[in-house]
């Protein structure tokens, strides 16, 4: 049974940083695109940053310069490195497979998912 599960989110000041985790079993998935969503509260889950086999990287423009995406596909593991956090972060934030192979914005485009875990920014 393929599950992606995160982790590393929290609770945390504005400015602050975090490292979210997202740990694939059941499935290699170092020759997949693998991507980050988020979603507040009452808007819809929109794409945070994405990362491809070869480790070419595409971001929101809302993140781009404070979020780092990377993977290890020696731990089947792909990150999300969020620095100089703002409220408006606030979100749960979810990884999932592109099985398309691409990068897409497109929730549709991706097949797996994680439950999610909460990043709450305090002003």
């Amino acid at each position: 049974q393929v599950q992606l599960a995160e982790s590393g989110g929290g609770l945390v000041e504005s400015g602050g940083s975090l490292r979210l985790s997202c740990a694939a079993s059941g499935r290699t998935f170092s020759s997949d695109t693998m991507a980050w969503f988020r979603q507040a509260p009452g808007k819809q889950r929109e794409l945070v940053a994405g990362i491809t086999s070869g480790g070419n990287t595409n971001y929101a423009d809302s993140v781009k310069g404070r979020f780092t995406i990377s993977r290890d596909n020696a731990k089947n593991t792909v990150y999300l490195q969020a620095n100089s956090l703002k409220p408006e972060d606030t979100a749960v934030y979810y990884c999932a497979r592109s099985r398309t192979g691409t990068i897409s914005a497109w929730r549709h485009h991706y097949d797996y998912w994680g439950q999610g875990t909460q990043v709450t920014v305090s002003s």
